[in-house]
């Protein structure tokens, strides 16, 4: 017998409140397969860490008093 008839019998077995537990476990599960299938591109990863540390190291040389000014050329770009 598979897992999968194992489960099935098991669950015409529950009562009304397992079985919504068992729809709440399972609506996890979804959740959690949802968030791990969500990878980063290296590439993408790579381009962003670069642009924050070039704005990291503009915004040392120029100053905090700069800062919005910057910001709002950024916007205009």
């Amino acid at each position: 017998m598979t897992a999968r008839d194992q489960v099935k019998q098991e669950i015409d077995r529950l009562n009304e409140e397992q079985l919504n537990q068992v729809q709440d476990f399972i609506a996890f599960i979804k959740f959690q397969n949802r968030r791990t299938m969500s990878t980063f591109n290296d590439n993408q990863l790579a381009d962003l860490y670069n642009e924050s540390a070039a704005e990291d190291r503009e915004l040392a040389e120029v100053g905090m008093s700069s800062y919005e000014e910057m910001l709002q050329q950024e916007d205009i770009r």
